[in-house]
């Protein structure tokens, strides 16, 4: 009756004497592990070994099916907690002109009002990759016009034929 997630169940379990403690907390002592089965048994309930490594292993009487579903059900309950950022890019160019910069600044703002980070990158083509300046300009300008309304990473990065900045909403 193994489960897939490595947990040494029932009749898996191979050592002779093991210390055996009851679900309803109750100790049972050292006994041999063929007792705690038949304990196990007797109750409809599993043998789930929780400690292999101490001195005697240590073994729980447990609805394991149950557990299972209470430790996913957590999990699931964690999951839906969780914020999820979203990041919106924005891509831009070396040679854009600057009404165009404003249009997509204007788009950023709207993306920060809902609470989402803007990653804006400069496209860099042919010799621009050389001498990238041309993209930290461009994105030395969105950072000024964003100072109000966002934090800004300063620390332009440049990745392959793109110079990025990352921009977050203020609290």
């Amino acid at each position: 009756m193994s489960k897939n997630d490595n947990v040494i169940l029932n009749e898996d379990i191979d050592f002779p004497q093991v210390r055996c403690i009851g679900d309803d907390g109750e100790q049972y002592g050292v006994i041999s592990s063929d007792e705690a089965l038949s304990i196990a048994d007797s109750r409809g309930l599993d043998l789930v070994l929780i400690a292999p490594d101490a001195k005697p292993p240590v073994c729980k009487i447990m609805d394991y099916g149950k557990f299972r579903y209470q430790q996913e059900k957590k999990q699931k309950e964690a999951k839906k907690k969780q914020k999820q950022i979203e990041i919106k890019e924005i891509k831009l160019s070396v040679k854009i002109a600057s009404n165009d910069i404003n249009y997509k600044v204007k788009h950023a703002k709207e993306f920060l009002e809902e609470n989402k980070h803007v990653r804006f990158r400069v496209f860099l083509r042919g010799r621009e990759v050389s001498e990238p300046q041309g993209g930290f300009e461009v994105l030395n300008k969105v950072a000024a016009m964003l100072e109000d309304v966002a934090n800004i990473e300063r620390d332009f990065k440049v990745e392959g034929r793109y110079v990025n900045m990352l921009v977050t909403p203020k609290k």
